[in-house]
C-alpha cells in the first residue's frame, strides 16, 4: 500500500508532531485549530497530517509520519485506529499522544485521559506527562496455514467478546453507543455455545478444558465499564487471563455475581476481605503470565480491542514490557 501524502507544512523550524486522523471520527477543522494552538503556545514547528482512510486502518498513515522524525505522534480516532497506530510506534521511542473518539476508548479510559474534552485532549497530548505501557502481540494462526501477528493494547478475547465485536450493529452502535452491545452479549451468553481448547500459560504443561469464554488482558475493563480482569495493570509486564466455564446454566449466576461485583470486591478494603475469603469456583478462572498459547479443537472467533478478527484455530500471545509511551494527563 502507497503511504498517504502529507499536508506538508510550513512555518519555524522546532520540534515537530505528527497528526494520525481518523476523519469519520473526529471533527478534523476543529483538531487542526486545537492542535495550531498548542504549537504556538509550546513553540513547535507545524506538525504533518496524516488521514486514515476505507484502505488504511492507520498503519499505513503511522509509518508514514514515524518517517518523518515526529517528536511527538498524535493518533485521535477510537480504539481501532489507536490499535493499528499503536502496532507501529510500539519499540520505536516515539511518544504517543491519544485524543480518543470512539463508541468505547477503553484504553483511554484505563489511563484517565480526557473523554469527550477535544481541546483538553490535544493539551494533554502536548504538555501531559510520559508514561511508558505495555504492548500485548497476538501471533492469529488461521485453519489454512496461514497466521498474522497484531498488537493490543487493552485485550484479545474468544467466545462473547468476540461475538459482542463481530455481531454488533454500527449503526446502532453508532446511535446509542454502549447498549448496542447488548443483543451480541445476550445472544452469546443464552446461546451458551462452549468449545474445547488447549491452553499452556509460560512454560507450564498445557490444560484442555471446555470453555464459553478465554480473554487475555492487558487491561481490564470491558465496553459499558464491566471489570473482567481486576488484576491486569497496563505496565506491569504481565498478561492477565480469565476463562469462563459457565457449564450447562449454574455457572452463569456465579460470574453475573462476580461480574457485578468484581470493582467492589477488588477496588475496595472489605471488598478484598470478602474476596479473600470467598470460595473459588470452577466456572471463572484467573491466571497472569508473560506468554499464552492456546490452541482450538474447531476455528472461533477472535477480537483485538473490540476489532473482530475473524476465525481462528490457535492463538499465541505474548507481553513486551513499557514497549509504548503514552502522554497522559500530569494529574493521574
Amino acid at each position: 500500500m502507497e503511504p498517504p501524502e502529507p499536508d506538508a507544512p510550513t512555518g519555524p523550524t522546532g520540534p515537530r508532531a505528527a497528526v494520525v486522523v481518523n476523519p469519520v471520527k473526529v471533527d478534523v477543522d476543529a483538531l487542526r485549530r486545537l492542535v495550531a494552538e498548542q504549537e504556538e503556545q509550546h513553540g513547535w514547528a507545524p506538525s504533518t497530517w496524516w488521514e486514515t482512510s476505507a484502505a488504511d486502518d492507520g498503519r499505513a498513515a503511522a509509518e508514514a509520519a514515524l518517517a518523518t522524525a515526529p517528536r511527538l505522534l498524535v493518533v485521535a480516532g477510537g480504539d481501532g485506529t489507536l490499535r493499528a497506530v499503536a502496532e507501529v510506534v510500539a519499540g520505536t521511542g516515539t511518544v504517543l499522544g491519544i485524543v480518543p473518539s470512539g463508541t468505547g476508548n477503553l484504553f483511554a479510559r484505563e489511563l484517565g485521559l480526557p473523554l469527550n474534552a477535544l481541546r483538553t485532549a490535544v493539551a494533554t497530548a502536548f504538555d501531559g506527562r510520559d508514561r511508558p505501557v505495555d504492548v500485548g502481540t497476538a501471533e492469529l494462526r488461521r485453519a489454512d496455514g496461514s497466521s498474522s501477528a497484531h498488537a493490543f493494547l487493552v485485550m484479545t478475547g474468544i467466545g462473547v467478546d468476540a461475538h459482542m465485536a463481530g455481531h454488533t450493529d454500527p449503526r446502532l452502535k453508532a446511535r446509542i453507543g454502549w447498549l448496542a452491545y447488548s443483543d451480541p452479549i445476550a445472544r452469546s451468553v443464552f446461546g451458551n455455545r462452549q468449545f474445547d481448547m488447549t491452553y499452556a500459560l509460560d512454560d507450564e504443561p498445557p490444560v484442555s478444558t471446555r470453555v464459553h469464554t478465554v480473554i487475555v488482558g492487558n487491561s481490564g475493563t470491558l465496553t459499558a465499564g464491566i471489570l473482567m480482569i481486576p488484576d491486569a495493570v497496563v505496565d506491569d509486564g504481565l498478561l492477565d487471563a480469565v476463562v469462563l466455564r459457565p457449564g450447562r446454566g449454574p455457572g452463569w449466576t456465579y460470574i453475573g455475581y462476580r461480574l457485578a461485583f468484581n470493582r467492589f470486591l477488588h477496588r475496595t478494603v472489605p471488598g478484598r476481605v470478602v474476596s479473600r475469603w470467598s470460595p473459588r469456583h470452577r466456572s471463572m478462572r484467573f491466571a497472569q503470565a508473560r506468554s499464552m498459547t492456546v490452541e482450538l479443537d474447531a476455528p472461533q472467533e477472535i477480537q483485538l480491542d473490540g476489532d473482530p478478527q475473524g476465525l481462528v484455530a490457535g492463538v499465541s500471545i505474548t507481553v513486551a514490557h513499557h514497549a509504548l509511551v503514552v502522554r497522559v494527563p500530569r494529574t493521574t
